[in-house]
């Protein structure tokens, strides 16, 4: 199951930096998930300092 951004995300772009499929973005008001490249790794939810990254 891919992972997903919620809205605690800060913008701080950790995330996109560990995402090993390259599958994380800056969207307009946070960072995205394309779900369909997302390979469910986890790398991107151990790095978030918020929390903000959530098994869809």
């Amino acid at each position: 199951m891919p992972y997903m951004i919620t809205d605690e995300c800060i913008s701080c772009g950790a995330c996109a930096g560990e995402c090993p499929a390259s599958a994380i973005s800056e969207g307009d008001t946070k960072f995205v998930i394309d779900a369909g490249a997302c390979i469910d790794c986890g790398a991107c939810a151990d790095t978030c300092p918020t929390g903000a990254i959530k098994e869809a």
